[in-house]
């Protein structure tokens, strides 16, 4: 008992020390005109576009994930967990009680709005006959989603009057995975959704994803050059454009907003100001309760995956996994 205990009281101080440091795991951010939302310990968090404070928007057991902004900052759909499933859901983005919007038992993600802030978009498995994800629309009143002219599909965003979408026809595979080039690689198509013809964005079996339409151009991350950044592409001349050099680690995701385009890298957030076409560090700062990382005794016992004895049997360690 004595050296679970050391075990447990090592571990925890660890986990003290790097909160006790700058906070850096932000995720997934969506931007609007003046804020950023984002993910980070299982909840959405909210802050100004020039950094400072974020403010706590949820704070349920399960995850807050995928937030995205409405066309007039209002409004912020995501992913949440309650109520035992995976659903879409709407909040104010001043706060307040999240709305559920979906209500089947597949997993309904939420992946962006149309262009009038009318309808959510939202990828879910609904209508599939095997596991792959389809889009659809659905009113923020929250009536039946209306499934979008294509067979397969996973995130999105709509063209400026709305007549075309750039998409994902295949989820990514092996996101983890550094310089797969297998035949999961991920593309990006634009469907002209009256006819469902289809236009492919150029590339050379790279990991193309996260598309987000800006006026004339597509912005998306890419692999193609090293670590996955930042690119363009031009629906009128037809040329992709790398627009940040990045010789460090991936960006991991990122959403266009009025002027910038804000994205995820290494845990932190920054903004790519399209004009000046350069990028700068949001300096964030959160005060919450944090219960994972506060000291305190815990049973460990249904967690532990494996043991042993030191050599001499006067002494031993065990490891394990999940969530408080």
């Amino acid at each position: 008992m004595k050296h679970i205990l050391t075990i447990l009281w090592t571990l925890l101080a660890g986990s003290c020390i790097a909160a006790g440091g700058q906070t850096q795991l932000f995720q997934q951010p969506s931007i609007s005109a003046t804020q950023i939302v984002f993910h980070h310990a299982g909840d959405l968090w909210i802050v100004s576009r020039d950094g400072g404070e974020a403010r706590r928007l949820t704070s349920a057991p399960g995850q807050e994930t995928h937030p995205a902004f409405s066309p007039d900052g209002n409004w912020i759909a995501f992913t949440g967990e309650y109520d035992g499933n995976v659903d879409v859901f709407l909040i104010p983005a001043a706060g307040g009680v999240p709305r559920r919007l979906t209500y089947h038992p597949g997993n309904d993600t939420a992946a962006g709005w149309t262009r009038d802030g009318s309808r959510i978009l939202l990828r879910s498995p609904r209508n599939s006959y095997s596991r792959f994800n389809r889009l659809f629309t659905m009113p923020v009143e929250g009536v039946f989603p209306e499934e979008l002219p294509l067979p397969m599909a996973e995130e999105g965003s709509f063209s400026p009057d709305g007549s075309r979408l750039a998409y994902m026809p295949l989820a990514r595979a092996f996101d983890t995975w550094k310089r797969y080039r297998g035949g999961r690689t991920s593309k990006i198509w634009i469907a002209r959704l009256s006819d469902s013809s289809v236009e492919e964005i150029p590339r050379e079996n790279s990991n193309d994803f996260n598309p987000m339409w800006v006026d004339h151009r597509i912005f998306f991350l890419s692999d193609r050059d090293g670590p996955a950044t930042l690119y363009s592409y031009d629906t009128k001349t037809k040329k992709v454009t790398r627009e940040i050099v990045n010789d460090g680690y991936d960006l991991k995701s990122a959403s266009a907003g009025p002027g910038a385009v804000c994205y995820e890298q290494f845990g932190g957030i920054y903004l790519y100001d399209i004009r000046s076409r350069k990028p700068r560090r949001v300096g964030i700062t959160l005060q919450g309760d944090m219960t994972e990382v506060r000291p305190r005794i815990e049973k460990v016992a249904n967690r532990i995956e494996a043991a042993m004895i030191s050599p001499t049997g006067a002494g031993g360690g065990g490891g394990g996994g999940g969530g408080g």
